[in-house]
């Protein structure tokens, strides 16, 4: 099969990344069948989005896709994921300041995904651009993680757990995917 990135730093990025994501998914998956469709379906409709933003990864590592493709619709996967979890849904948080903190880094990181990801030049952007979207998203896991450690643990504080480092984890596979393309 002719892969799309001949370095093995390349390779390794994104093997990283499907794998990750791959293991996430699953354990999120078990954990909708574990808790029932009607209290987790929301988890299953991300897991779709995570899904599909997985497969259109590995397509493109196999070059299946063009760049252009990819960069679009992933682009669109990953900004309702963070649309629906992150603004509509925003799960409650232990305070407000944290709260308005992961709100207002969602609503950055969907703008930085609007601005660098839907225009016509979006091959032109240096790589700092690209991490920028990487390191945002880092940022939110970061706190909804400290968030969590400071509630009081419950059955469902291990699968948040994983379920927050999802979306950084694809992130940092599109942007892995892009920075080799905007050498071009």
């Amino acid at each position: 099969m002719k892969t799309r990135f001949k370095k093995n730093a390349k390779v390794f990025d994104i093997v990283i990344t499907a794998i990750g994501g791959m293991v996430s998914v699953g354990v999120m998956l078990y954990a909708v069948f574990h808790f029932g469709l009607k209290e987790s379906w929301p988890e299953l409709v991300l897991n779709m989005f995570y899904i599909t933003c997985l497969v259109m990864i590995w397509r493109y590592f196999f070059d299946r896709i063009d760049s252009h493709q990819f960069n679009y619709w992933c682009s669109v996967f990953v900004g309702v994921t963070v649309l629906l979890r992150d603004i509509l849904f925003a799960p409650p948080l232990a305070n407000f300041p944290l709260h308005l903190a992961c709100l207002t880094l969602s609503v950055l990181l969907l703008c930085t995904l609007t601005y660098f990801y839907a225009r016509k030049n979006w091959q032109s952007y240096t790589k700092r651009n690209l991490w920028i979207i990487c390191i945002i998203d880092i940022l939110i896991a970061v706190l909804y993680n400290y968030d969590i450690s400071i509630e009081p643990i419950n059955e469902y504080t291990d699968y948040l757990l994983i379920e927050i480092w999802i979306r950084p984890t694809i992130t940092y596979g599109l942007v892995a995917c892009f920075v080799t393309e905007a050498k071009h």
